[in-house]
This record gives structure tokens, sequence and C-alpha cells, in this order.
């Protein structure tokens, strides 16, 4: 079930639709759909669809000062910020994402909790013997935080299993401050919600701009724009998952 839930969202992303619907259209002889799909897909991959999209999927911009912020139980500093890969017998560690690491960092120096939760995430397709928690844990510690403030919650593969793992390591009825990812934010906080648990969420990571200036080169296709658009769209494919699920 799992892997049907990870492998599901990438099959019916725009460029594997796309190349299936021509593929199709091309032996049917359907050339004026395959006109049609060209100017569609052209359209999603433009960073002025794309980041329109996006900002639909992040909500507004929020920016939260540290003062406003009320203090809570615990800061849940969500994964998927890491590239971890094995390397004769030790591993090689690149950011993908460091926003919500060092804005969970910021909000424990702010003395918003005194505790930290990571979660132990591990790739389904690239397992490595080491999560993504633990390695964290051991940066979090060089940046001045106490080893016994720093919880990593077992391995887990989704954010559903996130929210459970968090859950079984603070109890209900706790309150978090919640770290990650604008476009994730939505989703994550339904989820941890579910576990029983008062959210205080904390965007990080913006996709979207907020005043943006438009130029000619944005009403053309590119690979940037493109991903976003399938971010944005496997994001949304998520939320509908988890609202029939509830």
């Amino acid at each position: 079930m799992i892997y049907l839930h990870k492998l599901l969202p990438l099959l019916i992303m725009p460029t594997i639709v796309f190349i299936v619907l021509i593929l199709i259209c091309t032996y049917k002889g359907y050339r004026k759909l395959i006109y049609f799909f060209s100017i569609l897909f052209y359209i999603i991959s433009t960073p002025i669809f794309s980041d329109f999209i996006m900002r639909i999927v992040e909500g507004e911009y929020f920016y939260q000062k540290l003062e406003n912020l009320e203090k809570a139980d615990a800061i849940v500093i969500l994964g998927g910020m890491l590239k971890i890969n094995e390397f004769e017998n030790n591993y090689v560690v690149e950011w993908a994402d460091a926003d919500r690491f060092f804005k969970g960092i910021e909000l424990y120096n702010s003395f918003k909790s005194d505790k930290i939760v990571f979660t132990g995430g591990k790739s389904l397709f690239n397992a490595t013997a080491v999560s993504e928690g633990s390695v964290l844990k051991n940066y979090a510690i060089k940046y001045g935080i106490l080893e016994e403030n720093i919880t990593v919650t077992k391995d887990v593969f989704n954010t559903y299993e996130e929210s459970l793992a968090v859950s079984d390591v603070l109890g209900e009825n706790k309150t978090i401050i919640l770290v990650t990812s604008a476009f994730h934010m939505k989703r994550a906080k339904f989820l941890f919600e579910k576990q029983s648990l008062r959210v205080i969420p904390y965007k990080v990571d913006y996709l979207s701009t907020t005043n943006p200036k438009l130029h000619f080169i944005d009403f053309l296709p590119s690979s940037s724009g493109l991903q976003k658009t399938e971010i944005a769209l496997r994001e949304l494919l998520g939320r509908v998952y988890y609202s029939f699920r509830w």
C-alpha cells in the first residue's frame, strides 16, 4: 500500500500523462488533440501558471513574528530536507531544503519550546541505514541544542506516518509548533490535528512570489515552471486523498 501511495502521484503527473496522451493520439491519428494537449502542456510549464497555482496551494503569505508566537510543548520539524546516500559504508548528506531546520533552531533559541522533535524520515526507494531525523539531530547538537531536548521518532515514510509517530512520542492534546514548507502545511496540519494535537503552523520555504513582476520570460515554458506545477498538483492530490479517507 505504501508503494502505491508513493507511485500513484508520479503516474498522474503532467509529464507522464502528456507522453501517454500524445502516444495514444498519434496512434489513433487525432491530430487536433495533439495540438490541444501540446498547448496545454506549454501553458502549465510556464512560470506565470506555476506561480499562480502554487499561490493557491500555499495560501496567503503570512510572515509570523517570533515574539507574537505562543509557546508550545514541542517544535516539530518535518522531514524531506536532506538527500542521504550511502557510499563505502558511510553516508553522504546534501541539503535539499534547509529552511525547516534553521527556522526550527531559531524557534528553539527564541524559547518557544524546550523540546525539538525530528521525524525519522526515510526514502522508500532509497532507504539508507541512517534516518534523516538522526542526521538532523547531530546537526542540531552542533548548533548548540542540548541532546536531551531533542527527540527523533521512529522511521516514517510519509506525512501521515509522521503524524502518528509524533503523537506516539508526545501523547494527545499537546500543543506543537509545526514547521514545514508552505505548500505542505495545510495537509500536514490536517493530519496532525487528526491525532488530537493542537497545531500552531509555521510556514517556511515559500515557492510562490508575493508581488510578481511579469517579464516576457514568465510566458515561456521552463523545467522549473513545470516542476513547480507538478509539486502543486501532487500536493492537491494528497489533500483530496486524505479528505476522502476521513
